[in-house]
């Protein structure tokens, strides 16, 4: 369930196997370290994760950003102003 989408809307979403297994191939290559605190990965790390995940630095950036652009999210959600976020999504847990 997510906030703001019907029920069943996402019913005939495909899913892209290649990229959950490219996504699954990058976050392996990651050392625990790099998992817990992804702002310790910079331009060196990144080619060691591209060459040992079998993507280019480019999958890995991106993966990176979709990763802070979640973390974003969730932050919101979990602030004080979310009970007022989710009043006006008219979100009912």
């Amino acid at each position: 369930m997510l906030p703001g989408i019907k029920p069943g809307a996402l019913k005939d979403a495909s899913i892209d196997e290649k990229a959950i297994s490219r996504t699954e191939a990058i976050i392996l290559s990651m050392t625990e370290r790099e998992r817990e605190k992804p702002d310790i990965i910079n331009g060196s790390r990144k080619k060691r994760i591209a060459a040992g995940s079998g993507t280019s630095v480019e999958e890995v950036n991106r993966l990176l950003r979709q990763f802070e652009q979640v973390s974003k999210l969730m932050r919101q959600f979990s602030s004080k102003g979310s009970k007022k976020l989710m009043k006006r999504m008219k979100f009912r847990p």
